[in-house]
């Protein structure tokens, strides 16, 4: 335990002193820019080493269920990481997890960039939220769905973790749906924008044809 709380605290010093850093890099720009800065570090750095251990190094999360703890943000990220090292267990399942809830991570920071330089109502706009919205939905259903069945068939881990893997899943499922409402109202103002286009090419070639 003393080792865990020695190595949460370097962590913390180290993070903070990146945010620091970018700080002191962008003096002109706001508190939020630099943060954000941190967590788009943080989203690419976590992707990057989960998405290892969990497939390339192995095991193969589908295929040796020890135990199921879906993180879902802060909160449930801190809870889920604390239950799985005091269990010593169900690592490599939340290796897995943090994969697929934080792959998304840098796509939604950049977006709010994009936002911050006013470069948001453009194609790369479109095309992050695109991608957003069919990067979430594929990991958080799809995937989180076949390692929900496999955590659930297995008899290894404990029930309460299995209880814990159908609630943060459904969980995942109110986040789908607030993405689908942001959804349809994006494609409505992609529809009302192309109807606009048409009508301007419509009104150019009457106006040329008087």
């Amino acid at each position: 335990m003393a080792l865990l709380v020695v190595g949460s605290l370097l962590c913390l010093c180290g993070w903070s002193l990146i945010y620091i850093i970018f700080c002191a890099l962008n003096g002109s720009r706001g508190y939020e820019w630099n943060c954000r800065l941190v967590t788009l570090l943080h989203g690419v750095l976590v992707v990057c080493v989960t998405g290892y251990i969990g497939y390339v190094d192995g095991p193969w999360p589908f295929t040796y269920p020890e135990g199921f703890v879906m993180l879902a943000h802060h909160t449930m990220s801190i809870l889920g990481i604390m239950l799985t090292l005091s269990l010593g267990e169900s690592g490599i399942e939340g290796c897995a997890v943090l994969f697929g809830t934080e792959i998304t991570n840098p796509l939604l920071q950049t977006r709010w960039f994009l936002r911050q330089t006013g470069r948001y109502e453009t194609r790369l706009g479109d095309a992050v939220d695109v991608a957003f919205v069919l990067l979430f939905v594929f990991m958080r259903v799809f995937v989180g769905g076949a390692m929900l069945y496999c955590e659930l068939i297995s008899p290894r881990p404990k029930f309460f973790m299995k209880c814990c893997g159908v609630a943060l899943y459904v969980l995942s499922w109110v986040f789908v749906v607030d993405i689908g409402r942001f959804a349809v109202r994006k494609s409505k103002r992609w529809r009302n924008q192309c109807e606009e286009k048409a009508a301007a090419v419509v009104n150019g070639h009457e106006g040329k044809m008087d």
